[in-house]
């Protein structure tokens, strides 16, 4: 089989001037120069993102050696969380050994479900729920700006017809229930969350119907 030999068989090449080959180099200094440019342009032009959070309310723990009595609030509601249930009442605690006009507080048991905790929370928190629609369809037509409506959002949820919400636990309560109820809260759009200490006479009751 014949073979085709490349480069100078015969001499016929000799009076041929090859071209010299060179080495392609390319000076990456100014790509450098820009990256750096751009990744200055980006961190300063760019907003990172905050994490949303909920704020709490953590109120002041009293004096020990003071007779500590159940908050006197108005338009409240306060959940008793335990293992695997969920309890409440509305306004003031009346122990049994102190009964108010209607007799001693009675608990209530509610759930997560859409007919249990956050029905309950929108009949209850229906003045800020209003506010906020209202609200939504002046942002929605331009008529305020964002952070106006924040203002007024938090203004809404801070007067008096706004319901207020204790949170108080056993040493039964799951993280998870606590965090489940947290967020209802933020959906029903309570302004006022604050977790206390859970007195001696409402643990007694909440064990009374937790059975």
């Amino acid at each position: 089989m014949a073979e085709i030999a490349e480069g100078g068989g015969g001499g016929h090449d000799k009076g041929k001037k090859r071209a010299k080959k060179s080495s392609t180099r390319v000076d990456m200094t100014p790509m450098v120069d820009l990256a750096f440019l751009l990744l200055t342009f980006f961190v300063l032009t760019s907003t990172f993102s905050k994490p949303k959070v909920m704020s709490l309310v953590y109120p002041a723990k009293p004096d020990e050696t003071e007779k500590v009595d159940a908050p006197k609030i108005n338009n409240a509601i306060t959940f008793l969380v335990t293992e695997d249930k969920v309890f409440y009442y509305e306004g003031q605690y009346y122990p049994v050994n102190a009964p108010g006009p209607e007799g001693p507080t009675k608990l209530v048991e509610t759930n997560f479900g859409p007919s249990g905790l956050r029905k309950l929370l929108a009949d209850k928190n229906k003045f800020v729920l209003e506010g906020k629609e209202g609200l939504d369809k002046k942002l929605k037509s331009k008529e305020i700006a964002d952070t106006t409506y924040t203002r007024l959002l938090i203004d809404f949820k801070s007067k008096r017809e706004a319901l207020k919400v204790l949170i108080k636990t056993d040493d039964k309560a799951t993280c998870k229930n606590f965090i489940d109820l947290v967020d209802e809260l933020k959906i029903a759009e309570v302004g006022v969350i604050a977790p206390v200490d859970i007195l001696a006479s409402e643990l007694e009751l909440l064990k009374q119907n937790a059975k």
